[in-house]
């Protein structure tokens, strides 16, 4: 799989905006989820293609949605505190090479236990990790 600058970026900024809050760690965990995505083994993914692809697809990603806060940060009206943003990078870059293990067990979905509710799909799927603020899943129906 190729590996664009743009993939890198779009990853960084989505682990910022996704889990700024949960450390590196934390961080590393939703890269991974992302990751899964991207490496479903599908032609034509209905997760989009690449980590930007996957990232920026409608819909699954909340802090890419217009009307979100975070989005003026990630479409880059407003800067991210450089700290913050390069430890997203960090993350990504330890993702993307591999130097880093899943820590989710394959989990291609987590949401933040700070919602008022849990996502519709959770009682069908397998939980494989609880981190911080976010539970990580797969094989969701």
């Amino acid at each position: 799989m190729t590996v664009t600058e743009r993939d890198r970026d779009v990853l960084a900024r989505t682990l910022w905006g996704e889990a700024r809050g949960e450390g590196l760690a934390g961080q590393i965990a939703v890269a991974w989820t992302i990751r899964n995505r991207v490496n479903d083994g599908k032609a034509n993914s209905w997760w989009g293609e690449g980590f930007a692809g996957v990232c920026l697809k409608a819909w699954q990603f909340s802090c890419w949605s217009q009307n979100d806060p975070n989005y003026a940060y990630l479409s880059g009206a407003k800067p991210i505190p450089a700290g913050q943003f390069a430890q997203a990078q960090k993350a990504a870059d330890q993702v993307i090479a591999g130097t880093v293990p899943d820590p989710t067990g394959g989990a291609t979905h987590y949401y933040a236990t700070t919602m008022p509710k849990a996502p519709v799909w959770v009682p069908g799927a397998k939980q494989t990790l609880k981190l911080g603020h976010h539970v990580f899943f797969k094989n969701v129906p």
